[in-house]
């Protein structure tokens, strides 16, 4: 057995270990590894590492990939992050990659025009895409192929199309209704009339000559060619605020990882405005309890996931914004002794209040490498949305994200609205580091899942000591809003769509796997609880790969999505 893997021994509230009983097994591999939700996508990162590339750039060539093969979730009209180890040295990077509103944007001109609150989609929503940008900066300062390389796959897969795959055929069939509200979005996502189904081609010849353009010119043709002034000019058409100037002002900003230290690993995170934050958090509380003695699917378990959950997204909704415009307490919040006040709060048998938490957006794609040489890269990319905005720029191919839906028209409020400021974000790759040697690369898909999927996974690895892909299969739990939780029994988004019966503002939704002896006692403590199919959307898709002392990769893809893990010999 490999350090750090689990046993097959039973425990009280445990679900039967795999793979003896069948599904997907850890994929191991000696040299370079990939996790991404899509395997042709997954396929181009290994090609980048099998032709001389590094991490980054498996994860520029499989975010490409993902931008074309999972429209809805992400594309180059939206933001990305990565985190990125160096092996020589043992420093961790991060970019960030994501935009900012409009400089002709202010809250005075939305409430002019009667907007008292951020619209979910349109174009008041777009904030400057930022992803393309990213792929370009990563490639040229961590990797070690040229850009126009790592976005073949994509092309080839926009120009000559590819059989869609079946979650992503449920997620597109979901958004048709805001596809037709679009007519460049309609023309480009609905050819027939309606979304295809799963095992169609589909195929992409405006967004095969974007991604032509940037692989020839860089990221400039799209900042600042014909494909900028498209983009300014549908938004601008539709009744939004971006201009071509604030995408030629566009750039990645280099930024210094936050982190926290959890059972001797060191996990890290992008700094706010992103949600990352609340991750550490929930680490920094749950390190006070003896999680390792509890049964990994036991009640008691989930109830102080919840509450550190509770606690941290408290401070998400009240504290975090742009820190080039407000004052984030991320110190302070990270502190242990902050943690250990937070603590004393939650009772061990009894659900404390929840706080109220701004709706956050959920669709992403998340994916990871490690290579070689040991380099790992964990990526994230997204529209924020399903299909984002739901604006297209004409011609182009590209589908705008709405991340601007989550700036509060509140001046006084950290996350207010204001030009040229970065929104609370929600994608967040994860990343985590023992005695200064890569020891994961991690992540989870799904809006404000994501810091609640990151703790949950780092216990199953950390303090119950699952192989990576039992702690990606393993039962997980969402505490949020009853609208997301009607997909209590959902396989798809359009099932989450509406309220379930007696659906309040904060549910706690567990899959189906989890004992019905540990919901009663879930419910008997006070928490309202929701229980799913076994496998269910809100939960979020995770990937990661885990990195042993004796350098062997150890690799788990998400069931819960199309993706697989794979892994050089």
């Amino acid at each position: 057995m490999l350090p750090g893997d689990a046993s097959t021994r039973q425990e009280p509230g445990q679900s039967p270990r795999r793979p003896d009983l069948g599904g997907r097994s850890t994929v191991f591999g000696a040299r370079g590894a990939v996790a991404c939700e899509h395997p042709t996508a997954a396929l181009a990162g290994i090609k980048a590492l099998d032709d001389g590339g590094n991490a980054a750039d498996a994860c520029v060539a499989m975010a490409a990939a993902m931008a074309v093969l999972a429209p809805m979730a992400t594309g180059m009209g939206g933001d990305a992050f990565l985190l990125f180890h160096e092996a020589g040295t043992g420093r961790v990077l991060g970019a960030d990659g994501s935009g900012r509103a409009p400089r002709s944007m202010t809250i005075e001109k939305l409430r002019d025009r009667g907007v008292t609150e951020m619209p979910e989609r349109g174009a008041l929503t777009v904030t400057v895409p930022g992803a393309v940008r990213l792929w370009e900066a990563a490639a040229e300062r961590l990797g070690r192929l040229p850009l126009s390389r790592l976005l073949e796959p994509a092309r080839e897969a926009a120009e000559s199309g590819y059989p869609v795959s079946e979650v992503v055929a449920r997620y597109w069939e979901a958004a048709e209704d805001l596809l037709r509200e679009d007519e460049a979005a309609a023309r480009t996502f609905l050819p027939e009339g309606w979304a295809p189904r799963a095992g169609e081609v589909f195929r992409q010849p405006d967004l095969a000559r974007t991604l032509a353009a940037v692989a020839e010119e860089g990221a400039d043709a799209f900042y600042e060619g014909e494909v900028g002034r498209s983009i300014a000019r549908s938004v601008r058409g539709a009744g939004g605020y971006l201009g071509e100037e604030d995408l030629a002002a566009h750039e990645t900003l280099w930024v210094e990882p936050i982190h926290t230290d959890y059972r001797g690993v060191r996990v890290y995170e992008m700094p706010p405005p992103g949600q990352g934050i609340a991750a550490l958090q929930m680490l920094n509380v749950l390190e006070g309890f003896d999680l390792a003695a509890l049964a990994p699917l036991s009640a008691e378990r989930i109830h102080l996931e919840v509450e550190a959950k509770k606690l941290a997204f408290r401070d998400l909704g009240e504290k975090i914004g742009d820190p080039r415009f407000v004052e984030v307490p991320t110190d302070e919040l990270l502190s242990k002794g902050y943690a250990a006040s937070l603590r004393e709060s939650i009772s061990p048998d009894r659900a404390g209040d929840a706080a109220t938490a701004p709706a956050l957006g959920d669709d992403t794609t998340y994916l990871c490498a490690v290579d070689e040489r040991g380099n790992g890269c964990s990526f994230i990319n997204s529209l924020y949305m399903g299909f984002g905005s739901g604006v297209v720029a004409g011609g182009t191919g590209v589908c705008l994200q709405n991340r601007g839906n989550s700036f509060r028209l509140d001046a006084d409020h950290p996350n207010a609205l204001a030009p040229g400021k970065r929104p609370l974000h929600t994608i967040i790759p994860g990343l985590a580091a023992r005695d200064g040697s890569l020891w994961a690369v991690f992540g989870v898909m799904g809006g404000p899942m994501q810091p609640q999927g990151h703790a949950q996974l780092l216990v199953n690895l950390a303090d119950h000591g699952m192989g990576p892909q039992e702690a990606v299969d393993w039962p997980r739990h969402f505490h949020g809003g009853g609208r997301v939780l009607a997909a209590g029994r959902a396989t798809s988004p359009q099932e989450a769509a509406d309220d379930p019966p007696g659906a309040t503002s904060e549910m706690l939704l567990v899959e189906g796997r989890v004992p019905e002896r540990e919901i009663e006692k879930l419910r008997a403590m006070g928490h309202d609880v929701a229980v799913g199919s076994p496998y269910v959307v809100p939960v979020g898709g995770a990937q990661v790969i885990r990195v042993h002392e004796n350098g062997l990769r150890a690799c788990g893809s998400d069931p819960r999505k199309d993706g697989c893990a794979l892994a050089q010999l």
